[in-house]
């Protein structure tokens, strides 16, 4: 495995990363088709035997269940000090008021509730996983801020968000002296490329990491257009990404399907090679329910596509409306 710097930092992490949203007790929460935690164990104890060192959760996954599972088996698979924890922050995790937001007092409960989870004396990349319209801007930097100096957190990213927003923060920060943002996890796939237009632009220019989260799109990248999944199935959030009816759609998942017949390789080795190979992508985030997942996204890291295969595959697209955060 190869390593690659976060942005302008030093971090080295895997060009593959863990996303452990599919890691947490299934009745707890609204994701009805996670993994419980006998069943997720094998999936981080493959990932680190496959090199991956990098490992995606959030507070809100499955009520915290995720961060409980991840950090358990990481403790006991492996040394804290050879992987990165990535954790999020701004989604509810217990009810009543200042029980989720961007709130200095959100943030600095939220953060000690999740060290206390994955059982861990600091995390390594605290993101907040959404903008908080309510909040002023610069009382969640500071506090953001503030965690990194109580040597809580090492480094600060975000995710999804208008760039406009993003831009904003990351100067506010700069004007204050206060820490940085080093990385922003947006969404981007084959079928949702609008973050070309501003963000990722935006962050190449600034030196910022971008680790995309659903690269295959929830899966509608690696199997025909009318096939589905349990996941599909129960994913609520999931439902409101992607149009069904969206003809360019199903002509793309077509040139998958074409490119990775001729080269031999499952489908979800090309479109997550495609997304590696885009302009300013650090390492995107992917999901692992099967064992063939893991072998699969590894694989994708030395799948170099040609420029006509590239072409072929970016042809059908067409204008989408921003989905994920609005």
């Amino acid at each position: 495995m190869r390593y690659v710097k976060l942005g302008k930092t030093g971090l080295e992490i895997s060009p593959v990363i863990l996303g452990c949203m599919t890691y947490g007790e299934p009745k707890r929460g609204n994701h009805l088709w996670t993994l419980d935690e006998e069943q997720s164990r094998p999936f981080i104890r493959k990932a680190l035997d496959l090199g991956i060192n990098t490992f995606d959760t959030a507070n809100a996954y499955s009520d915290g269940t995720s961060e409980e599972i991840v950090g358990r088996a990481l403790k006991d698979f492996t040394r804290r000090d050879e992987i990165v924890i990535a954790t999020k922050t701004f989604f509810r995790w217990h009810k009543g008021p200042n029980g989720g937001g961007l709130s200095r007092k959100a943030i600095f409960q939220s953060v000690d509730d999740s060290l206390g989870r994955l059982g861990t004396d600091y995390i390594d990349l605290l993101q907040i996983h959404r903008f908080d319209y309510d909040v002023p801007i610069e009382e969640t930097l500071e506090a953001l801020h503030d965690v990194v100096k109580a040597g809580k957190a090492r480094y600060i990213g975000a995710s999804s968000m208008h760039a406009w927003q993003f831009a904003k923060m990351i100067y506010t920060s700069r004007l204050h002296g206060w820490t940085e943002f080093v990385s922003m996890q947006d969404h981007y796939n084959l079928i949702q490329r609008e973050e070309e237009r501003e963000m990722i632009p935006f962050c190449v220019d600034q030196g910022i990491g971008v680790i995309p989260w659903s690269p295959l799109a929830r899966g509608r990248l690696t199997r025909d257009w009318d096939e589905t999944s349990t996941r599909q199935e129960k994913d609520v959030f999931g439902g409101t990404l992607y149009n069904t009816t969206e003809e360019s759609d199903k002509d793309i998942v077509a040139a998958v399907k074409d490119v990775a017949e001729e080269r031999g390789v499952p489908r979800a080795q090309v479109a997550l090679a495609w997304v590696a190979q885009r302009p300013g992508i650090t390492a995107p985030i992917v999901g692992a329910s099967k064992p063939h997942h893991l072998d699969d996204a590894v694989a994708a890291i030395d799948l170099k596509l040609s420029d006509e295969e590239m072409k072929k595959l970016e042809a059908a697209y067409g204008p989408h409306p921003v989905a994920g955060f609005e």
